[in-house]
């Protein structure tokens, strides 16, 4: 599992630089402001959740668990909703996709609750 996190994690964080590169250059002179600002906090936060996935990744191989696995995929998980819908809500300009953003928040909180509980009971 450890592998599988690290290079998720990896092209997450890739993906994560391309898109604020995307959001800073070409979508600036498209786009309102605070839809830029949205468009890069969907862009923060995926990366914030790729280096988390690594460290989910380390923790997988040094208290392995199914506590850290749940950390690792959850996080997955709350980077495609979270900033997945933010992506989406500025490119399509349809306000219902910000109603999914929340939930991918509560999976990163889900996430690291789950990546502290199983480095504490292992």
């Amino acid at each position: 599992m450890e592998r599988t996190f690290f290079v998720l994690g990896a092209l997450s964080a890739c993906i994560s630089v391309g898109t604020g590169a995307f959001g800073a250059h070409g979508l600036r002179a498209r786009v309102t402001p605070e839809m830029a600002a949205v468009f890069d906090t969907g862009a923060r936060y995926q990366m914030y959740h790729a280096l988390a996935l690594i460290a989910a990744a380390w923790a997988a191989a040094r208290w392995p668990g199914p506590a850290i696995t749940w950390a690792g995929w959850l996080f997955v998980a709350g980077t495609v909703l979270f900033s997945g819908s933010l992506y989406a809500l500025v490119l399509t300009g349809v306000k219902g996709l910000g109603a999914i953003t929340p939930v991918g928040g509560l999976l990163f909180l889900a996430g690291w609750i789950a990546l502290a509980w199983g480095a504490l009971r292992s």
